[in-house]
């Protein structure tokens, strides 16, 4: 080869290297940009599905835990993620969070999802961290963890345990909780407070009866009388000083006390009006943890079909793509 095919073939090869970043950063913005789109229009807009080729699901043996595994389609190799569902019977098999897995399968992850033995009943206790932690032990790559709701109480439970938090490169809490306490506060009075934030909403009876009933062996007779008479103002006060037992399981279920403890980045993302789970959690996870934390609040995004959303919505949606971009493009 002569001297000047050379000079341009290396000049080609230079151009391709400094190129690369660029051409992976528009496919991690346009991936962002469609998974979002699909995910927040729960499937009615697909473009993410348009685009990919179905990915591969298969059980997925791990100690004790029933877990999946869905992966990208082809040869590419996807970057490692923990799914954790939040309350749901169905565990994994509930169809939103199957499809929640696969729209990141095929956004280019390896996921794995758990079921969470407790959430399937409406309860939580601190066993039902050991799924998250075989899933993250099984994992041979710095591993993304995304949790739902209260399930993000044991993906970060998990994630601070020194067995396989360094496994853990973020952890991406969709409406998740800090403290059991406020939650149970919460879902029984209604109440919500961290900071200069604070406020009361009526509580859902058909939040309050089945949590009650899943966690009947927890509270003795007098009680179960008391959460019954549904006075936001004994309750408080029962939640204020709880007993013993009632107040050191309470402690080992509120991520708040050990998110020091997480090596990983942590992205907080919340609701404004979110029913499950008041806002003020995320801002109360970011205060113990300041560090290597983002927390993004936003309000609702629907808008009517066909007209244009308000420019609030319009700034959620580019928070929220941000947030997709950056789990995508830092794998």
């Amino acid at each position: 080869m002569r001297q000047p095919e050379v000079a341009r073939l290396a000049l080609l090869l230079l151009a391709l290297v400094l190129a690369a970043p660029v051409v992976q950063a528009g496919q991690a913005m346009l991936l962002a940009g469609a998974f979002l789109a699909e995910f927040l229009s729960e499937g009615r807009r697909a473009p993410l599905s348009t685009l990919t080729a179905a990915p591969a699901r298969r059980p997925l043996s791990l100690p004790g835990v029933a877990a999946d595994r869905v992966a990208p389609a082809g040869l590419a190799r996807g970057r490692p993620l923990v799914l954790v569902h939040g309350v749901t019977p169905a565990g994994k098999d509930d169809p939103r969070v199957r499809a929640a897995a696969a729209l990141l399968a095929r956004a280019g992850f390896d996921v794995v999802v758990p079921t969470i033995p407790g959430l399937t009943r409406g309860r939580l206790r601190p066993d039902d961290v050991a799924p998250v932690v075989a899933a993250l032990a099984a994992r041979d790559a710095p591993t993304a963890v995304v949790s739902v709701s209260v399930g993000s109480g044991p993906a970060l439970l998990a994630a601070a345990d020194p067995r396989v938090r360094d496994r853990v490169r973020v952890v991406l809490s969709l409406g998740g909780y800090a403290s059991a306490r406020e939650l149970v506060r919460y879902h029984l009075s209604g109440s919500y407070a961290f900071g200069g934030v604070r406020g009361r909403v009526a509580p859902d009876p058909r939040l309050v009866e089945p949590f009650l009933q899943a966690n009947a062996d927890l509270l003795d007779a007098p009680v179960r009388g008391l959460l019954a008479t549904r006075d936001p103002a004994r309750i408080d006060a029962l939640l204020d000083a709880p007993p013993p037992g009632t107040a050191r399981l309470l402690d080992a279920l509120s991520p708040v006390g050990a998110v020091t403890r997480i090596r990983a980045r942590l992205v907080l993302v919340h609701g404004r009006a979110d029913p499950a789970v008041p806002y003020t959690e995320s801002l109360r996870l970011a205060a113990a943890r300041p560090a290597r934390t983002r927390v993004v609040v936003v309000g609702v995004l629907d808008h009517v079909e066909g007209g244009a959303p308000g420019a609030a919505a319009l700034g959620d949606a580019l928070a929220l793509w941000s947030v997709v971009y950056g789990l995508i493009a830092a794998g």
